[in-house]
C-alpha cells in the first residue's frame, strides 16, 4: 500500500473523525453548491425554467442514488480488504467497480431517453414544462456515464481514508461547473446560449473532469488499478462482493427520491410557484445538511477498516461521537436557516409567492435536521460493516410507511404546510428507529454496551 493511503485502525477516534470530516465538508459543500449554482442560474431564465428543473430533481436523485450505492459498495468492501492488507484484491475490486459502473450507466441512459415524456407526465409536469424538461434531461442522460464512473472511483479513494484528495477532486469539478454555467446557459463570450440544456451540459463536462482526475489519482497516486481486464469469473466475483452492499445501498438511496417524487406530485397540486419554492428551498437545505453528508461519507470507511482489523471498540466510539455531533450541529443549522430563510430564497427568485412557499418549507422542516443527520450516519455505518439490510428497512419505513402517508394526511388537514410537516415528523420518527436499531447492533458486537 502506498504511503498516501491512510490507516484508520490506530490513533484517536475523535481526531480521525474530525480530520476526515472537515475536508469532506468543503468537498461536499462544493458539490452541493454546484447544484445550487445550477438552480440559481436557471432561475434567472424564469419561473417556468425553475419549475421544470425542480421536476427533474427526483429523477436525477434516483439515478445519482445508483452511483451512491455503487460508491458505498465499493468503499465498504475495499475498506474491509484494506483493513486486512490484501492489496492485490484491492486493485481488482477497484478496476471492476469502474467496469460495472460503465455497464449500469449505458443501460440507464437507454431506458431514460425512452421514458422522458411519460415519466414526467406521471410526476405532474404539464405541456408547457415538458419541452424544457426534455432539453435538460436528454443532455443529462447522454452524459450519465460521466456521473456514475467517477462515483465508483470516489468510493475507492474514500476507502483509503484520504479525505483531502477526494475533497480536492470535488472542488475542482465544482469550479469547472461554476465557470461553464453562465457561459453555456446565457451564451457569454461566444458560447451558444443553450438555456436550461446549458446547465445540464456544464454539469456533464464538470463530471468528465472529475473522472479524469479521479482515475489518474487511483492509478498514479494510489496504485489501486489493475493492469489487466478480469476474466468473467473474476468479474462476477467482484460484482458479488461490491453488490452485496452496493445494490441494497442503491435501493436505499433510490427509495428517497421515489418518495420525494410522490411528494413533488402532491406539491404540484398547489401550482408551479409551490414547486419552484420547494425546489429552491431544497437546494438551500442541501447546503445546511452538508456536514451530515460529510460525516456519513467518512464513518463508513472508518468502521469498515476497523471491522477488517477486528477493532469493534473503535466502531462503538465513532458512532457515539457522530450521533452527538448530529444533534448539536442540526440545532445550529436549523436556527441559522430559519433566521435567514427569506434572504436566502430571495437569491433564487424575486417572485414573492415562490419565496413564501420556500420559506414555509424551511421553517417547518429545519427543526428536524439533526434527526436527518442521525439517519444518514446510522445507515452509512450499517453499509460500512457490510450489513445493508437495516439501512434499507430504515429508509423504506421513513419514506413510504411514514413520510408519504403523513404528507398526504397533512395536505388534507393543512394544505401544503401539512405536506411539509409530514416530512419533518417522518425524519424524527425514522431517527428514533435508526437509533434503537443502532443500539441493538452495538449490543450484538459489544456485550457491555
Amino acid at each position: 500500500m502506498k504511503s498516501s493511503n491512510v490507516s484508520l485502525i490506530e490513533g484517536d477516534v475523535r481526531a480521525h473523525l474530525i480530520r476526515l470530516t472537515v475536508p469532506m465538508i468543503w468537498g461536499i459543500l462544493a458539490m452541493m453548491s454546484l447544484n445550487v449554482v445550477d438552480t440559481w442560474f436557471v432561475a434567472q431564465l424564469g419561473k417556468a425554467e425553475l419549475a421544470a428543473m425542480s421536476f427533474t430533481f427526483p429523477v436525477i436523485m434516483v439515478l445519482i442514488s445508483l452511483g451512491i450505492g455503487l460508491m458505498a459498495g465499493t468503499s465498504s468492501v475495499l475498506a474491509r480488504v484494506i483493513g486486512k492488507g490484501d492489496w492485490q484484491r484491492v486493485r481488482r475490486l477497484t478496476t471492476d467497480s469502474a467496469i460495472l459502473a460503465v455497464i449500469i450507466a449505458i443501460v440507464c441512459t437507454i431506458v431514460g431517453l425512452a421514458t422522458i415524456d411519460p415519466l414526467f407526465r406521471l410526476l405532474g409536469a404539464d405541456d408547457e414544462l415538458l419541452p424544457l424538461i426534455r432539453e435538460y434531461m436528454i443532455t443529462w442522460y447522454v452524459g450519465f456515464v460521466f456521473f456514475l464512473v467517477p462515483m465508483a472511483g470516489v468510493g475507492a479513494i474514500r476507502a483509503t481514508g484520504d479525505a483531502r484528495l477526494q475533497s480536492g477532486i470535488m472542488l475542482v469539478a465544482s469550479l469547472v461547473n461554476l465557470i461553464l454555467d453562465p457561459l453555456l446557459i446565457f451564451g457569454l463570450f461566444g458560447f451558444p446560449a443553450m438555456g436550461i440544456a446549458g446547465a445540464a451540459l456544464a454539469t456533464v463536462l464538470a463530471r468528465m473532469v472529475s473522472m479524469a482526475l479521479g482515475f489518474y489519482a487511483l492509478h498514479r497516486v494510489k496504485d489501486m488499478m489493475a493492469t489487466t481486464l478480469p476474466s468473467p469469473v473474476m468479474f462476477w466475483d467482484s460484482v458479488k462482493s461490491i453488490g452485496h452492499v452496493a445494490f441494497p445501498a442503491a435501493g436505499t438511496n433510490v427509495i428517497i427520491p421515489l418518495a420525494t417524487g410522490v411528494v413533488v406530485a402532491m406539491i404540484a397540486g398547489y401550482g408551479a410557484s409551490a414547486v419552484a419554492g420547494y425546489g429552491a428551498a431544497s437546494r438551500i437545505e442541501s447546503l445546511a445538511l452538508v456536514v451530515f453528508f460529510a460525516m456519513s461519507s467518512v464513518i463508513g470507511p472508518f468502521v469498515g477498516q476497523n471491522l477488517g482489523a477486528g477493532r469493534i471498540d473503535r466502531i462503538r466510539l465513532a458512532l457515539i461521537e457522530s450521533t452527538r455531533l448530529c444533534l448539536l450541529l442540526g440545532a445550529i443549522a436549523a436556527i441559522v436557516i430559519m433566521l435567514a430563510s427569506r434572504h436566502l430564497l430571495g437569491a433564487f427568485s424575486d417572485d414573492l409567492e415562490v419565496i413564501e412557499y420556500g420559506r414555509l418549507y424551511l421553517l417547518i422542516v429545519a427543526p428536524a435536521y439533526g434527526a436527518a443527520g442521525i439517519i444518514m450516519v446510522v445507515n452509512a455505518t450499517f453499509n460500512g460493516v457490510g450489513r445493508p439490510g437495516p439501512a434499507v428497512v430504515i429508509s423504506t419505513t421513513r419514506m413510504f410507511l411514514v413520510m408519504v402517508p403523513l404528507a398526504w394526511l397533512g395536505a388534507r388537514i393543512a394544505g401544503v404546510g401539512g405536506v411539509f410537516a409530514g416530512l419533518a415528523v417522518a425524519n424524527m420518527i425514522a431517527a428514533g428507529i435508526a437509533w434503537l436499531w443502532f443500539r441493538r447492533a452495538l449490543r450484538s458486537m459489544l456485550p457491555d454496551v
